[in-house]
């Protein structure tokens, strides 16, 4: 009875823990931390959508139990924001399954698809649930490193599968990503349709920032490759776009077996996101985008901020052209630390949480993350928190600091 469940085992000792841990004792003792770590949207949701909510909620009909693939009406709103947004036409019936969240969704699929021993192939850097949504289902993981650039990105995908046994079932793309904050184009996706296409493996796109973008380039979908479509399953979510992270909704589309499976996966597990959420998640994709446009400057606004302040402390980050966050390499004197210890060492020593790279993968250990979830004045507050702290140490402080933390 003392041994731990199988699949709890599988999974790695939450890295964020600790950095937590110590957040909420500075926290309790007085201190006050500026908390750039989790990826949670921090202004409040567009009031034409609240209002939506409430409109619909005040309906006693909408009390009973919802539809687990979601309502027609925001299916007909996801394909209507799918050829808006990227000319793909989507068929609201047998292509579009609302997910509480990404999240829920991508994991949910993994269950669907994945027998015990499967191989995915996933990015490392990644976000959490992309790799560990399978290995809760059983998959063992390969991994293609993304940290120092995506120009052998196809090479390694394709060395990866000739040398996994047995064959890959799957592969994840996310871009923009979390944590890396990297961007694609179009093409950069053809030969990873055509190389799943002759190998038979299904490929799981998350574009859950795609709206959030600084440089005019509206990143594109999978999907407007016409031959993706059979075996692809793009998510996405209202989370980042309409600052609606607590509401957990979010959709995937794609192929017609993919969307089926996850649509009769969760037809056993749940009952869908509460009616009157979907209702509101419909007026959002239907209604005004400006709100859309707002948060969208105001994530670059909080970029800039970031981005010069820690110029001025003397770390030099390049700007990310997408995404709600920064991707720092750790500066040199502390990055024989790794990014667990050195993230504590910014709590510490500068009052400021961020993600340490590691909790996203090995690849990630030389590099912290940023979260642009704090107002302006607040990110430079930490700046300048950041550079007190690295003018303190120094080059030779590095080490004496960090055996305070250890």
């Amino acid at each position: 009875m003392s041994e731990e469940f199988h699949r709890i085992k599988r999974l790695p000792p939450y890295v964020f823990a600790e950095v937590n841990a110590m957040k909420a004792r500075a926290r309790a003792a007085g201190e006050d931390i500026i908390d750039l770590g989790m990826g949670n949207p921090d202004q409040p949701t567009p009031p034409h959508i609240v209002e939506k909510l409430v409109e619909a909620v005040r309906n006693p009909k909408t009390h009973r139990y919802s539809m687990s693939r979601g309502i027609p009406g925001l299916r007909k709103a996801i394909s209507a924001y799918y050829k808006r947004r990227f000319d793909v036409d989507i068929d609201p019936e047998t292509e579009a399954c609302v997910t509480i969240g990404s999240k829920e969704g991508l994991a949910n699929l993994a269950q669907a698809i994945t027998s015990p021993g499967d191989v995915i192939l996933v990015p490392n850097p990644s976000y959490p649930i992309h790799p560990f949504g399978f290995m809760l289902a059983g998959a063992a993981l390969r991994h293609i490193p993304v940290v120092d650039g995506l120009d052998n990105f196809v090479e390694t995908l394709e060395r990866a599968i000739r040398h996994s046994v047995p064959k890959p079932i799957a592969v994840i793309v996310s871009f923009p990503a979390n944590p890396t904050t990297q961007t694609v184009t179009l093409d950069f996706y053809r030969p990873i349709v055509e190389l799943c296409l002759k190998h038979g493996i299904y490929i799981l796109s998350d574009i859950a920032y795609a709206e959030i973008y600084f440089d005019g380039n509206p990143p594109p979908s999978i999907l407007q490759i016409p031959e993706a479509r059979d075996i692809t399953v793009e998510f996405n979510s209202l989370s980042k776009t309409y600052n609606m992270p607590g509401w957990r909704v979010g959709f995937g589309v794609g192929s017609k077996k993919l969307i089926g499976a996850l649509a009769k996966f969760k037809s056993y597990v749940d009952y869908g996101a509460f009616t009157p959420i979907q209702v509101a998640a419909t007026a959002a994709l239907n209604g005004p985008q400006d709100c859309v446009e707002e948060i969208r400057q105001m994530y670059k606004a909080r970029r800039d901020a970031l981005i010069d302040g820690l110029a001025a402390a003397g770390w030099e980050v390049p700007p990310p052209s997408a995404t709600m966050f920064v991707w720092a390499r750790i500066p040199e004197p502390f990055r024989a630390l790794g990014s667990l210890e050195f993230s504590k060492l910014l709590l510490q020593e500068a009052q400021v949480a961020v993600s340490p790279g590691i909790g996203f993968g090995e690849y990630g250990d030389e590099h912290v993350r940023f979260g642009l979830v704090e107002n302006v004045q607040r990110i430079r507050q930490a700046c300048r928190n950041i550079r007190g702290f690295l003018h303190r140490t120094g080059n030779g402080g590095a080490e004496a600091s960090a055996k305070k933390v250890i």
